[in-house]
Order: C-alpha cells, then sequence, then structure tokens
C-alpha cells in the first residue's frame, strides 16, 4: 500500500510534530487563539510545553484533555460513558454516531475513553471547518483526518475512494479506532439518521464483498444524549431563514458562531452510550440482496442501536406532551421540572433575533429537537 496517497489528508506522524508545532508557535493567528482558549499561562510557556510532547496523544494529554474537562466542568452538569458493550478495549472500532456539537461530540469521546484507560479517537472532520491555515494544522496534530467537501463528482469519488482506503487501513493496520458522525452536518431537529453515503464510503475501500469490507471496520453505533442542546435557538433560526428566504446558505461566521456557542452554552448533562458492534448483525444479512436494500437495512441496523441507547432526560418527555397535547408522560416528570423546560424554551425564543420572528413555528421546532429523540426511542424500543 502506498501511504502517500494519505499525506493529505491524514493526522501528522509524530516525527512531523516539531516542525509543525514550530510553524505555528510563529503563526500570530494561533498565538492570538491560544492565549485565548488559555488565558492565564504566557505563550512562551505553552511553546515550551508544546516542544515536549513527542506523540499526537502526548499533545493531546497536554492540551486538549485539561480544556475538554474544563469545558465539561463548567458547561454541562455532567459527563459520563458508558463502554462496556464493547468489552475489548484493546481492539479498534469505528464509532458512528449521532451529530449533536461539531467539536465536542468527539472531544468528549476522547477524553472519557482516557479516563477509562483507552486511547482517544481519529476524527474525520469537514474541511469547510478549516477556515484558516493554523486550525487545518492543529486538527491534525490532534489526531483528525479530513474530509474534502466542495469538490467536483469526479473529485468526491476520488476523494471519497482514498479516505475509505485511509480509515481501513487506520482500523486494520495502526489498530486505531475512529470516529465520524452518522450523516454530514448536524441533524438540525435531532431525527436522527444514518446517511447511506457514509456507509458506501466506507466500503469503498477494504477486501471482499461489501458486508466483508463493513465488517473490516468493527462498527459501533454510539449514541450521544445531551439534556440541552446549546445551538437549538440557532438551528430553529436557520429553519425559518431557510423558509422564508429562498436558497438561505449559513455562512463561514455562522459556523463560528455555532461553534463557540456549542462549546460555551450550557448542555445540561451528556451522557455517551456505546452499543455492541454491528458486525454480529452484518453476519446474519442476506448478501444476495440488491445494494440500496443493503445500505437500507444496515442503516436501519445502526439507527435501532442509537435509538435503543438515548439517555432520555425530563425535557424529552415535556417536549413530547408539549408537541401532542397529551399528558401522556406527566408521571415522568415533575411539575418543578416541566415549568424549568417551559422556562428554557422561551429563554431560547428569546434569543432569536429575525426579522418577522415566527414564534408558533420557531417554538414547534424547538420542541421537535427534544421530542425527536424520544419518538424514535419508544419506536426502537417496541
Amino acid at each position: 500500500m502506498d501511504l502517500t496517497e494519505f499525506n493529505e489528508i491524514r493526522p501528522y506522524n509524530d516525527e512531523e510534530l516539531p516542525q509543525i508545532f514550530e510553524e505555528l508557535i510563529a503563526d500570530p493567528a494561533f498565538r492570538k487563539a491560544a492565549t485565548g482558549a488559555i488565558p492565564n499561562v504566557p505563550f512562551e510557556l505553552l511553546a515550551q510545553k508544546m516542544r515536549t510532547c513527542k506523540t499526537k496523544l502526548d499533545f493531546q494529554k497536554a492540551f486538549c484533555y485539561g480544556i475538554l474537562w474544563k469545558i465539561a466542568e463548567e458547561h454541562t452538569n455532567g459527563l459520563t460513558l458508558d463502554h462496556n458493550a464493547l468489552p475489548n478495549k484493546k481492539k479498534a472500532y469505528t464509532y458512528i454516531s449521532n451529530h449533536r456539537d461539531i467539536i465536542l461530540d468527539s472531544g468528549f469521546l476522547s477524553i472519557l475513553l482516557v479516563d477509562q484507560g483507552m486511547d482517544t479517537v481519529e476524527i474525520a472532520i469537514g474541511d469547510n471547518l478549516l477556515i484558516y491555515p493554523w486550525i487545518k494544522k492543529l486538527v491534525r496534530v490532534n489526531k483528525s483526518f479530513i474530509v474534502q467537501r466542495a469538490l467536483t463528482m469526479r473529485q468526491m469519488l476520488e476523494a471519497s475512494t482514498r479516505m475509505s482506503r485511509y480509515m481501513h487501513y487506520t482500523i486494520a493496520e495502526k489498530n486505531q479506532s475512529i470516529w465520524i458522525a452518522q450523516r454530514e452536518g448536524r441533524a438540525k431537529d435531532s431525527n436522527d439518521r444514518t446517511q447511506d453515503s457514509v456507509l458506501k464510503m466506507l466500503a469503498m475501500g477494504g477486501e471482499g464483498d461489501l458486508i466483508d469490507r463493513l465488517k473490516e471496520m468493527n462498527i459501533a453505533p454510539l449514541a450521544i444524549s445531551y439534556e440541552y442542546d446549546p445551538c437549538d435557538f440557532l438551528k430553529a433560526r436557520e429553519f425559518q431563514l431557510k423558509r422564508d428566504i429562498e436558497g438561505y446558505k449559513k455562512t463561514t461566521q455562522d459556523d463560528l458562531i455555532n461553534m463557540q456557542t456549542g462549546l460555551f452554552g450550557y448542555k445540561g448533562k451528556v451522557h455517551f452510550q456505546v452499543a455492541a458492534c454491528i458486525n454480529d448483525e452484518l453476519e446474519q444479512i442476506d448478501r444476495s440482496l440488491p445494494k440500496p436494500e443493503l445500505f437500507a437495512a444496515i442503516s436501519a441496523c445502526i439507527d435501532q442501536r442509537i435509538y435503543r441507547n438515548y439517555r432520555m432526560y425530563p425535557g424529552n418527555y415535556v417536549a413530547y406532551d408539549w408537541l401532542n397535547g397529551t399528558t401522556e408522560f406527566t408521571g415522568i416528570y415533575s411539575q418543578e421540572e416541566k415549568q424549568q423546560f417551559v422556562g428554557y424554551i422561551e429563554q431560547q425564543l428569546g434569543k432569536i433575533e429575525i426579522p418577522n420572528k415566527d414564534e408558533a413555528f420557531l417554538r414547534e421546532k424547538l420542541l421537535l429537537m427534544y421530542a425527536n429523540p424520544l419518538i424514535n426511542h419508544l419506536a426502537a424500543c417496541r
């Protein structure tokens, strides 16, 4: 295998780090961002600490680990991981999860894995987020590989094939786990669905038929449950703008605001629940099915395992009852919890500033974001 084909997209190799650290240290934009993220430490000390890191994991433990736990302590009400469905802690898995937060889904997963004595994950990240050269370097130091977007159809096929080969190589040869979202971008209404295109991409690399290729990836569905989504009001706002303005598109500035709000907004309790690897179910599938049916069956299997493993919070039940005008779940939440959630929704609504603000529409969108996980969970558990 010619590993140079991955040079453009892979994380840096450990021996490349000294050179990259010097480039970052010399970049004024990186200096400004670093002193903003770690305000009470002189930049020279940070630079010195960077230079002592020999591996990407050293760097993550020296910098990212502490910053992420600080975010968890200040902006969540508890962060937990249940990894018991995968007893073999030495095996490499492809964690496919629902996607709530641009940075924290994979960031929180990595620090939780470290606390359970496991390695951090390599992360698939879209190049649309890498808006400055220093960000691109930093994410590759932080074990990210790059998903190239905005390409022509032919380039897209080549890029997907290369990325798939890279991911198969990472699992099989490097024995390194990977995190990838089940879809491109976040589900704006929390109605999480695995996109067939993600599975098609995974099946481009590897050996054997489609099932063999996916089995090589050791896919482990991962359910991520945030009690509150700090970006919920931004997503609702985007729904109305898309409804009212033909061809509405988010700007780079919008992406930055989403990242910042996601990082520093209040998330309540956050739980990561790993489901069993789907290889057992892949074994049972009829390999002679037409490809579209195979992909649909495998996506449905991943979705079911994510839905069953959601953690439900009082707000999910309140949102369901409020949205449907029912009292079905009043036994599950207290009057106080209901008031708290109603107050939260009204507070988030108040943050939305747009012309012709349609409160009824926006409120419904916000409630759907909290009701959908419960709707899917109930359907999967029947």
